[in-house]
């Protein structure tokens, strides 16, 4: 009985997929880059998710990047990837706005709360 071809193609597919993420990241090892899940997915032309799917290729990277200085350091951080001055400058202004927005909001809650109980409140005029 001959194998079910779906699972023939996709038997290759995944050991195709193997050896270009293990080639990937030999020779990232081997030229000096640092070695990262981004890195190899990338150089590899594969998905970062499926890297952490395999424990012995996902396992490798870790060892390479801890032997290396470890990942998320500055210098670690390719350039373009890198946020610029201007783009943290953006993102603190949208936070605070947004930080503003909702302590209105949880103060009109408040006010609003304050008067609901209010209006619970049996009245003494005894």
């Amino acid at each position: 009985m001959r194998p079910d071809p779906l699972s023939e193609a996709a038997a290759r597919r995944h050991e195709l997929t193997r050896s270009k993420a293990i080639q990937a990241l030999r020779e990232l090892d081997r030229a000096g880059i640092p070695v990262t899940f981004a890195g190899v997915a990338q150089a590899a032309g594969i998905s970062r998710s499926w890297l952490y799917t395999q424990p012995d290729i996902s396992g490798q990277i870790r060892r390479l990047r801890e032997k290396n200085g470890g990942a998320g350091s500055a210098g670690t951080i390719p350039a373009g990837q890198r946020a610029t001055d201007a783009s943290l400058r953006a993102r603190l202004t949208a936070a605070l706005d947004r930080n503003k927005q909702l302590a209105a909001e949880n103060a009109r809650l408040h006010r609003q709360l304050a008067r609901a109980l209010g209006n619970q409140r049996p009245s003494r005029d005894r």
